[in-house]
């Protein structure tokens, strides 16, 4: 079913891009095989002395002409998706005709120098998601055939660190998609400080990695207002809904904010805590101050944000909250729903 649907998309594709004047439904039904095939010439076609209508409920072809009609819209909905520009012109007789000019269709050159080619190289080694890391190694691939220069990576075999953005999560995908798409989504999600998910109906703007973590921000419809969630937190199936948008989708750079700020990044005030010795080493790149107690614990004052509670808890047995008061009892508060599971 696939490779037929390819290739009635190939052959469509191939009809709109080689003609010179616009093709007519009528005319590219009686063109493509496939559509020959499953629905016959049409009735438009097929009338006349001599000639056998397609056939349909009545005799006429009308129910072949409609589902005619539905493919032939999927098709060239989905060739459009994939950037062919589709061309719609009405003649002179009020029939719609469709074709595709080559010069609409055809790419610039590729001007990308050297230094370009070995910053898309090194992007396109980042992602280890299955979907984008094929995604990234096929558009290098067709950048290369298209004249991008080849870059050789000075640092290869000599560097301790590889980039990579991992993704673990099983939620990345489905939301990526709806994310891109502008389709709402439903999924149950379990707060920190919460035993049990939630079910939870929200507007996908973007997703954003924060210390390792991923984020998605987007506006919950059943609060009515901007929500950022950890996928990690995320349980069960991402489900998407087909209807629009209630709420304007901000600008990337305004989303990436609020994620810098429910994720921790954003510090608001100080704060005091007891790290293990030998532990806690990004609290202690970030602190303002160090203490040695003397006792197999060091103290730290680090910047105090939204978030900071869900970071710390991470750590464990390993550090202890001073103060302030209230971030001490967040942290308590998810240490004990982690414990109860």
């Amino acid at each position: 079913m696939a490779i037929a649907k390819a290739e009635r998309l190939m052959n469509l594709a191939l009809c709109l891009l080689g003609t010179r004047r616009p093709l007519s439904k009528r005319e590219l039904r009686a063109s493509i095989e496939a559509y020959l095939e499953a629905f016959g010439p049409g009735h438009a076609a097929g009338s006349g002395p001599g000639r056998t209508a397609a056939p349909g409920g009545d005799g006429t072809g009308n129910g072949s002409d409609d589902a005619f009609n539905r493919m032939f819209e999927r098709d060239k909905d989905d060739l459009r998706e994939l950037g062919l520009i589709i061309e719609t012109v009405e003649s002179v007789d009020g029939e719609t005709g469709y074709l595709a000019r080559r010069d609409s269709n055809r790419l610039p050159p590729v001007t990308l120098d050297v230094e370009e080619a070995a910053a898309l190289g090194l992007a396109a080694k980042v992602w280890q998601q299955a979907r984008l890391a094929g995604a990234a190694s096929g558009a290098l691939q067709k950048l290369r055939a298209a004249g991008m220069p080849l870059a050789e990576d000075p640092y290869e075999g000599h560097m301790a660190l590889e980039p990579r953005i991992p993704v673990h999560e099983a939620a990345f995908e489905p939301l990526m998609l709806a994310a891109r798409d502008r389709r709402p989504v439903v999924f149950d999600y379990r707060k920190a400080n919460a035993a049990h998910p939630e079910q939870r109906h929200v507007e996908p703007w973007t997703l954003e990695c924060w210390r390792g973590h991923w984020y998605l921000a987007g506006w919950d419809r059943d609060r009515g207002a901007e929500r950022v969630f950890r996928l990690s937190r995320i349980t069960g199936r991402v489900r998407s809904r087909g209807i629009p948008f209630t709420a304007p989708v901000p600008d990337h750079v305004t989303v990436r904010g609020t994620v810098e700020s429910w994720a921790g990044e954003t510090a608001t005030g100080t704060a005091r805590i007891k790290v293990r010795a030998g532990h806690g080493y990004p609290l202690r790149a970030r602190a303002l101050s160090a203490l040695d107690l003397g006792d197999g614990w060091d103290e730290l004052e680090i910047p105090y944000g939204h978030g900071l509670d869900a970071w710390l808890v991470e750590f464990g047995p390993d550090v202890i909250v001073l103060e302030p008061a209230e971030l001490r009892a967040d942290v308590l508060d998810r240490l004990r729903a982690v414990a109860k599971g």
